[in-house]
């Protein structure tokens, strides 16, 4: 699909990725972006259309859903990172984790696919991460939400495929935002993310690999665990001399 003319839909559009999605797209020529937050006053960009939502409410979701019936283009792209450790860590952080980043993207799906479906089929962006296929202390919760965010991906990628919509996968290690702030390292730009992800849209890409970080991880798949995770502490090692 063209990202020119199309009618967009951002989660989290109020500040890092999301605001960098809402951003591009305009300059990108969509005809309408509809940037969400759960506090809309706080979206600062001109051009676009703010509307409240928070994705874990059903209730929440319905109401944007229905405040924006000509959607082309859905961006998953809300989350949250708690730091919390599976064994050990608080099992309400864990399921708060589960809530947003695997059921809140599944919610706001359910609820746009008839209208892609209307307008003509469209696309759907999940922001996922190079860890939906590695995991480290501190944030087990966080990989645990990213792997089962992929595999929904490409469950519903299967699903929506009769009535054409475009389910594209973004995996990306660590973004020059907030949530990576206390990380001295190289990151990608967030508009370099964003035009990544609209880019792979365009053309017609079921998963985007958007920096040299993810694309390293993906390739080590192949390995047995206990090579994946040898490779994975010296490469994390390595990141953080």
């Amino acid at each position: 699909m063209d990202i020119n003319d199309s009618v967009a839909l951002v989660t989290g559009a109020n500040r890092g990725l999301g605001r960098a999605f809402a951003q591009r797209l305009r300059e990108r020529g969509a005809r309408k972006v509809y940037a969400t937050a759960r506090r809309p006053e706080t979206v600062d960009l001109p051009g676009v259309e703010a509307l409240p939502l928070d994705i874990t409410s059903p209730a929440s979701v319905r109401a944007v859903a229905a405040a924006a019936p000509d959607v082309t283009l859905l961006v998953n792209n809300a989350g949250i990172q708690t730091g919390t450790d599976l064994v050990t860590g608080s099992l309400a952080a864990v399921r708060h984790e589960v809530e947003t980043n695997v059921l809140g993207h599944l919610e706001m799906i359910r609820a746009f696919a008839p209208a892609l479906a209307r307008n003509g089929g469209g696309a759907i962006v999940n922001v996922l991460s190079a860890m939906s296929w590695f995991g480290t202390r501190g944030a087990g919760a966080y990989h645990l939400t990213k792997a089962a965010a992929w595999a929904m991906t490409n469950g519903v990628r299967l699903e929506l495929a009769d009535q054409g919509t475009l389910v594209t996968a973004v995996h990306l290690g660590l973004a020059d935002t907030d949530m990576s702030a206390g990380w001295p390292v190289d990151k990608i730009a967030p508009s370099d993310l964003a035009d990544a992800a609209l880019d792979g849209v365009e053309a017609g890409a079921a998963e985007v690999l958007a920096d040299q970080w993810s694309r390293d991880v993906k390739s080590r798949l192949t390995l047995t665990p206990e090579e994946f995770n040898a490779a994975m502490d010296r490469a994390l090692a390595a990141l953080a001399a």
